[in-house]
């Protein structure tokens, strides 16, 4: 897991080759040209981006759209992930999935099970929670909902007074479930002054992925800043480590369909390892040969079996 100091900028031009990925980052501050997204020429995963879940929707109390739609913006400019979609567009794919599962749906239509496209990560922007009371910075946007508009106001790392903003992104491995990055996005008034001049064109995509709110205020432009800092941060990091989810994990679990053996070798004439009964769990190794799986059990037995007498654990 990578963590960020606070506020960290680029001060120069940034590449990072790793593992045959390259990425591209500019710096900001004190600029008066418009910050660029990170680009990567080969894609890092398969990313789906959720709000976070907290009970805290804090970018309602500025009339700003979720904070997974500003990232969805960044992913989709950028070419560092595979973005796939588990909100709206899911919704409406259950429904087509649906009409085509009571067929009615054109004959031909080819909608079905085991197409969807799986998730190496998942991604889950919030704001850092600046809270006096426990001592120092605690993460997680965890302050209530609605919004003072007193001096000073502060609604977890976002103060509307100073016009600042601190972030948080994190990345979880979906197979395994592990924490691949926690990064923490800074950014304040300073790093926006290029927005009042030719900032038009990098606030443009903003409108068509359901953002437009960020570009449109001054507290907006600087959040989403912080996390153009905190996404510019991850990418480079994950370019460095050239992490890959698939690979890195371990196959999915079997359920035996029916009683067999766990033979020593892949074929019927080769020595038993074990008996193995209808319903037991197995691991496969990533190893076949033929029909042949090469799984180990829950007590670390080895050996081969026939793959028609497994199916996917659920």
């Amino acid at each position: 897991m990578k963590t960020r100091a606070w506020g960290a900028k680029y001060g120069s031009g940034l590449l990072v080759l790793a593992g045959g990925l390259l990425v591209t980052s500019m710096s900001w501050a004190g600029s008066s040209a418009p910050p660029q997204i990170p680009r990567c020429s080969q894609r890092i995963g398969t990313l789906a981006v959720r709000e976070p879940d907290n009970g805290n929707q804090w970018w309602t109390s500025m009339n700003l759209e979720s904070p997974a739609a500003l990232i969805k913006v960044y992913v989709s400019q950028s070419n560092c992930f595979t973005l796939v979609d588990r909100g709206k567009g899911l919704q409406a794919a259950q429904e087509e999935r649906a009409l085509a599962a009571n067929g009615e749906e054109r004959v031909g239509s080819n909608i079905g099970k085991g197409q969807m496209k799986a998730a190496d990560y998942v991604l889950v922007p919030d704001i850092a929670n600046s809270n006096s009371n426990a001592g120092g910075n605690r993460i997680g946007g965890i302050l209530g909902g609605f919004l003072p508009h007193g001096v000073g106001a502060v609604v977890g790392g976002i103060s509307m007074s100073k016009k600042s903003a601190d972030v948080v992104l994190t990345l979880t491995d979906v197979r395994s479930t592990e924490q691949v990055a926690l990064e923490q996005g800074h950014s304040d008034k300073t790093d926006i002054g290029w927005a009042g001049g030719g900032g038009a064109g990098f606030w443009g995509g903003f409108a068509a992925g359901g953002a437009s709110g960020y570009a449109n205020t001054e507290i907006g432009q600087v959040i989403a800043m912080a996390y153009l800092d905190a996404y510019t941060k991850m990418v480079a990091d994950l370019q460095h480590n050239a992490p890959n989810a698939q690979a890195d994990n371990v196959q999915q679990a079997v359920r035996l369909t029916e009683p067999t053996q766990l033979y020593s070798d892949a074929n019927l004439h080769s020595s038993v390892v074990r008996g193995l009964k209808s319903g037991m769990m197995l691991y496969p190794t990533g190893d076949k040969v033929g029909i042949w799986w090469k799984v180990t059990d829950e007590l670390g037995n080895v050996g081969w079996v026939l793959s028609s007498k497994l199916e996917l654990a659920r």
